[in-house]
């Protein structure tokens, strides 16, 4: 109750809860109100997923707990027509370590246009975020960080952040020592949090890492040429928010889970509305715990719970 350091998480919190709002607000986005369990997760048992679904039975039926609503968001984006977002918990089944959480916080928005549009956006958004915890929290955030110029200078810094497609960031990590992983049956390639750090120190800290072997990102991202229409930002610990642009039609969603060998079962309402109203988006997902990771200059995300929740465990409260 008494350390410094939640205490200041709650005022960050706090700051990033209601930025969030007047930043979306202001562009027109309107806040879906969504339920935490679903029956399309956003990361099925197939090619390009990144994460372990939570099964859970309720009331007797099978069902999970929301990985992403994005696929929610997209229906959003069909009843509004500026975009759609939230701010709420998703939940992972992979085993907690410093960069990954059983449940954490996420805020995710879809909005029309292409993958430069939601960048831009992102940038826009984190920018905003990192100016409000300055204004408004710069000498408690800087008794944990260390000080606030890392804040300072993203907020007030007019320039784009870099990019790399994964071609060039293979090229960059050649010549640095990086390692690049290859998937011995399908040959689309990864990229370890080690590599990610070194392209973040030869990128001055952060920057945009684009158009992924296909394979390598799930089944929802638009792809062209073999390669996902699709952008990481790395910053801090590493990637912190995902984007992407999705397919318009259902015929390009229906190509694209037969490519990933995904059932097309659990989408079939996915693929119907795109058939029946296509239309370009783009979205993104950023860890609000990751993004803190950044702004307190620290290495654990298991640190940046109010409340720890891990899998295996029953913790009070």
């Amino acid at each position: 109750m008494s350390d410094p350091w939640y205490r200041t998480l709650v005022q960050a919190q706090d700051t990033i809860a209601t930025t969030t709002s007047t930043f979306w607000s202001a562009r027109g986005v309107k806040s879906l109100l969504l339920p935490v369990t679903t029956g399309s997760i956003s990361s099925p048992m197939g090619l390009g997923s990144d994460s372990e679904p939570v099964l859970v039975e309720l009331n007797g039926a099978p069902t999970y707990l929301a990985d992403s609503m994005q696929f929610m968001l997209e229906y959003g984006c069909r009843l509004s027509p500026g975009g759609a977002y939230y701010l709420m918990p998703s939940f992972r089944g992979e085993m907690p370590d410093a960069t990954h959480l059983n449940e954490f916080f996420h805020s995710e928005a879809e909005i029309p246009g292409e993958l430069d549009d939601v960048i831009d956006a992102v940038e826009a958004y984190v920018r905003t975020m990192s100016g409000a915890l300055v204004a408004e929290h710069a000498e408690d955030i800087a008794s944990v960080a260390g000080d606030v110029t890392h804040l300072e200078d993203l907020h007030s810094s007019p320039a784009s952040l870099p990019r790399l497609t994964f071609d060039e960031a293979v090229a960059v990590l050649g010549r640095l020592g990086g390692e690049v992983r290859t998937d011995p049956v399908h040959g689309f390639r990864t990229m370890p949090r080690e590599s990610e750090q070194l392209l973040m120190e030869h990128c001055g800290g952060m920057l945009w890492l684009t158009h992924f072997d296909r394979l390598a990102v799930p089944f929802y991202q638009a792809d062209v040429d073999g390669k996902a229409v699709a952008a990481d930002l790395l910053m801090g610990q590493g990637e912190t928010a995902g984007a992407g642009q999705r397919h318009t039609t259902g015929a390009e969603a229906r190509a694209a889970l037969a490519a990933h060998n995904v059932a097309e079962e659990e989408y079939a309402w996915y693929v119907t509305m795109k058939d029946r109203y296509p239309m370009l988006t783009s979205g993104f997902g950023l860890g609000i715990e990751r993004f803190l990771l950044w702004v307190f200059n620290h290495d654990d995300v298991r640190d940046l719970q109010l409340l720890p929740r891990m899998r295996g465990r029953v913790i009070l409260p």
